[in-house]
């Protein structure tokens, strides 16, 4: 089978509709609206309703097209996930909420997001309304920060070389994304056949724009307070930071490791989560001949054990190294401000 490439492929979405079941009927949040994939098969099933946010602008258009075919049980928010809060959807029966944290290929190829490193035009990578973009943390953040971007989120090990490079080089000029590329291939010793040498660093780059470690700590909150009891809770990751943060929450919470096996059930503490299946599901080998990209896609999931919606997580604290290093792009913001 040959794709086509100005499609959007949703990645699992058999597995993922074989866990949340929406045959059965019930309310679902799409909190990544994307191509809208995920939310139109499951208005395919009778007596469903799906809640949809993207922070990308331009998915409101085809979330307009979804709406005319199925204007009742529709609803869509041009909202960050962790904005999902505002909603207030305390009342609503909500059955599940799924992520898929990856980008479309028609993202990917939109020459004005500049998210590719093929692309011939600015640093951008900014999806939705951002405070700044790549191309402002390349040619103004410190060598030893972009270090720590590089190394911490694309787990890019000639983090160090890189950055100084890129401190070199913009003395003399404003580095875009061709040239970026360009000094990370003269500086990188080994060259990588299997994906692009400069995929690790655009991939750092674009998690530091879109602080997608917060939103996705507070994206996950958020879901897990709106879920109803036996609601379930699935997310779809593609590199291993992201999938790292969301085992770490399932698990912590719903495992009490301190708890001794001797200590009567009704004395232990409280958990939130039943976690079914401990590994996660990947793409089929059917799947990853037809859709390559999704050839490092996991989905993980959980299902809430009661009705409550208050509850503790030390998921900041645990991933709070990751935290500061986004939190370097507030010295772009206030600098913005500042000339604005």
């Amino acid at each position: 089978m040959v794709l086509d490439t100005t499609k959007h492929y949703p990645v699992l979405l058999n597995e993922l509709i074989s866990i949340i079941t929406p045959q059965h009927g019930g309310t679902f949040i799409d909190c990544t609206f994307g191509q809208g994939g995920y939310t139109k098969k499951i208005l395919s099933y009778k007596n469903t309703q799906v809640i949809a946010l993207d922070r990308d602008l331009e998915s409101k258009t085809k979330a307009d097209k979804i709406l005319k075919e199925f204007e009742n049980r529709f609803i869509f928010k041009n909202k960050k996930f962790s904005q999902l809060d505002s909603l207030r959807l305390k009342n609503e029966n909500v059955r599940g909420v799924v992520f898929d944290l990856g980008y479309s290929y028609i993202q990917i190829k939109d020459p004005s997001k500049g998210l590719s490193f093929n692309s011939l035009g600015a640093l951008n990578m900014q999806m939705g309304i951002n405070d700044f973009s790549a191309g402002d943390a390349i040619n103004k953040l410190s060598a030893e920060e972009l270090e720590k971007i590089f190394k911490f989120f694309g787990e890019e090990k000639e983090a160090k070389k890189i950055a100084n490079q890129i401190i070199v080089i913009r003395k003399n000029k404003e580095i875009n994304t061709p040239d970026l590329v360009e000094i990370i291939e003269n500086t990188k010793r080994k060259k990588n056949f299997k994906t692009h040498n400069a995929t690790k660093v655009f991939q750092a780059l674009r998690i530091f724009v879109n602080k997608e470690i917060t939103e996705l700590i507070y994206g996950l909150i958020a879901a897990t307070k709106v879920l109803k009891k036996d609601g379930i809770l699935a997310v779809v990751t593609f590199h291993s930071l992201e999938d790292r943060i969301v085992k770490y929450f399932f698990k912590s919470l719903s495992e009490n490791k301190s708890v001794s096996r001797y200590v009567p059930k009704i004395d232990q503490p409280k958990t939130l989560f039943k976690m079914k299946e401990k590994k996660p599901r990947t793409p089929s080998d059917q799947e990853l001949r037809d859709n390559i990209p999704s050839r490092s896609a996991k989905l993980r999931y959980v299902i809430k054990k009661d009705d409550f919606y208050d509850f503790k997580t030390d998921i900041f604290k645990k991933f709070e190294y990751l935290i500061k290093i986004e939190n370097f792009g507030n010295k772009l913001w206030r600098n913005f401000m500042l000339f604005s």
